[in-house]
């Protein structure tokens, strides 16, 4: 049986989960300080959502968003034009065998949870939620 893009498999390890949270914090605090040597970048606030890792380690993507939402965009172009430099200040701050590569992606977990909500507000929906708690009492 093929399988289909949507299909994670079992999830990620703990040694993936561990690795990505201390990229993560690294990337943040690493970003925080201002210790790339990009003026653009630096004035730029962005928050480090989740970063995940590779099976092998070699690869994680952080998911980031810019403080507000508003140029993301700008904010991606500007992560990806210093992602060398801040694979060079993580590796430093992180003791891995590999230090891994860092590629970057806009974090749409706001924008989901906005669109969930979105969708509990709508009276069908309130409806039938009503329904099945009233069918389990």
């Amino acid at each position: 049986m093929a399988k289909n893009r949507f299909d994670t498999g079992p999830g990620p390890s703990q040694r993936q989960l561990r690795v990505g949270e201390l990229v993560r914090r690294t990337l943040s605090d690493v970003l925080a300080r201002g210790d790339i040597h990009d003026p653009e970048l630096n004035r730029m606030s962005i928050t480090v959502g989740e970063v995940r890792t590779s099976p092998d380690l070699r690869i994680a993507t952080a998911y980031v968003l810019p403080l507000g939402g508003h140029g993301a965009e700008d904010a991606l172009a500007a992560l990806r034009r210093n992602r060398h430099e801040l694979r060079r200040a993580v590796s430093k701050a992180v003791t891995l065998k590999f230090s891994p590569e860092i590629r970057f992606a806009i974090d749409e977990t706001f924008d989901r949870m906005d669109e969930t909500r979105r969708l509990f507000s709508q009276e069908s929906v309130r409806r039938d939620l009503q329904e099945d708690d009233d069918e389990e009492a």
